[in-house]
């Protein structure tokens, strides 16, 4: 059994005010695999204290400095990568290849992108060729409270520790109870890079407990929060009483369009994209919109592709999909899955229960359903489980209307030949981001939504500015 009790404040691991053990379940299993302690507010309050103290002199550090201290904490996060991909294979489930690949992966593509970023940010600027004695001046704001999910960990806790230490503020970090090893790894990586004490603080809790006294408290001037809809509203309640800012990541009910030009891969693509690490994923294109001319082939491949995912156990390597993170996150998708078949959609693969040759571990059935409407529950609620929905439409404005009938807005797909309808439809979609024909965005590129969907944006040189202030100075005496 892992103990894993202290928590890391101003540049120490401390022991917890008042022990409260909490087990780390693999979900693989069903079984404890490690303990660690759920911080207190007392916790909450030693680990602000020290990111204030520490933020005057951070703030203060040159930006030069501050990115000399990130290229180091990637060499040392590089070094440690595999234990990064096991401890999250361990408490979430990932498939320990997805774990070395794409979620360690995550963490050293945002790290790069940051630096890059960071290198080419004009901190002070001028206002315009006509005030040559105006400046904008870009400055931290402050402390920042951090609340990352247990889905995507390191692509998470990168997007928002990095950006808030380039931009000069101090943080303090309340990672997922449920993915929390990987975290307390990464804060040894920050020890190791050499960060001054108090500025990168970690303390575990949960949201009721420690997220509630992190979102809070008067000393935090910003919060920065990626998890459910439902926590981002409770957590914008209870923020708004110092009036501090807050930068939501939320849900997604993704829309993925198919037209009947789409290119042949286009099912294929879309299915295993929503299956990708076991569906549990905001951005996920869990809405399947296919043209009426394409409709059945289209239901007949999907349903193909979905019985060929593979499920198995997360620690041996392959190809396949893992658990999902806990009983809770089981019992709702298998909840949702009867809710479908109960509203009348036709259930053409997986379904309820554990896949065969299961008697344990919180695994799922690649499930797909055909003659969906989007005003069924499985259309309307984020499953974060691997169940698409797909559903018929016959024209462009009946797609974009069926795509846009959604409390969320994170990412939609469109997938069509014609480069003029694909631009319509990016135009057209209330989603922060679209991505057509397969092709992901850039290095740089915001990553955020609109609506339910949360507010800012993070990576690049926007994940920076999330955690910026804007200053306006006249009467700058020129050299």
């Amino acid at each position: 059994m892992i103990e894993k009790r202290a928590f890391y404040i101003n540049g120490e691991w401390m022991a917890p005010v008042s022990p409260n053990d909490h087990a780390v379940i693999d979900p693989s299993t069903e079984e404890p695999v490690a303990v660690i302690s759920l911080g207190s507010v007392a916790d909450i309050e030693k680990a602000v204290a020290a990111a204030k103290a520490a933020f005057p002199a951070w703030m203060n550090t040159p930006v030069t400095e501050r990115i000399a201290l990130v290229e180091r904490l990637l060499e040392v996060y590089r070094a440690r990568s595999e234990e990064l991909a096991q401890a999250m294979t361990l408490a979430m489930g990932a498939p320990i290849d997805m774990s070395r690949n794409n979620q360690v992966g995550a963490g050293t593509f945002h790290i790069k992108e940051f630096i890059a970023a960071a290198k080419d940010f004009a901190f002070i600027r001028p206002l315009s060729d006509s005030a040559p004695n105006d400046r904008i001046v870009y400055e931290p704001v402050g402390v920042a409270g951090l609340i990352t999910p247990w889905n995507w960990p390191m692509n998470q806790i990168t997007l928002k520790v990095v950006a808030a230490a380039l931009a000069g503020c101090t943080m303090v970090l309340k990672p997922s109870e449920e993915s929390p090893l990987d975290a307390m790894l990464f804060a040894e990586c920050i020890h190791e890079a050499g960060f001054p004490p108090g500025v990168f603080n970690l303390v575990n809790g949960d949201g009721m407990g420690a997220g509630s006294a992190l979102t809070g408290h008067p000393d935090v001037d910003m919060v920065s929060f990626t998890g459910s809809t439902r926590a981002g509203i409770a957590i914008s309640r209870n923020a708004a009483q110092s009036l501090k800012r807050v930068h939501l990541e939320l849900g997604g009910k993704g829309a993925n369009i198919l037209f009947a030009d789409a290119d042949e891969k286009a099912v294929k693509r879309g299915v295993l994209h929503m299956m990708q690490n076991t569906g549990q994923s905001c951005n996920a294109p869990s809405r399947m919109l296919v043209q009426r001319e394409i409709y059945d082939a289209a239901v007949d491949e999907a349903a193909r592709v979905a019985s060929s995912v593979a499920v198995g156990d997360p620690h041996q390597r392959g190809r396949h999909i893992g658990p999902v993170v806990n009983a809770a996150q089981w019992q709702k998708i298998q909840d949702l899955i009867q809710k479908g078949i109960d509203e009348g959609a036709r259930m053409v693969a997986g379904g309820t229960g554990l896949p065969e040759g299961f008697n344990r571990g919180y695994y799922v059935k690649p499930t797909v359903f055909a003659d969906v409407t989007n005003e069924m529950t499985i259309a309307r609620e984020e499953i974060f489980g691997p169940v698409l929905s797909i559903i018929p439409f016959d024209t462009e404005a009946d797609a974009v209307r069926i795509a846009n009938d959604s409390v969320y807005g994170l990412t939609n797909y469109v997938q069509t030949q014609d480069g003029a309808r694909a631009n319509r439809m990016a135009l057209r979609l209330r989603s922060g981001m679209v991505e057509m024909n397969g092709q992901s965005r850039s290095f740089g590129s915001p990553f955020g939504g609109m609506k339910q969907s949360g507010n800012g944006r993070e990576g690049g040189a926007f994940g920076i500015l999330d955690f910026l202030e804007v200053k306006a100075i006249g009467g700058w005496a020129n050299d």
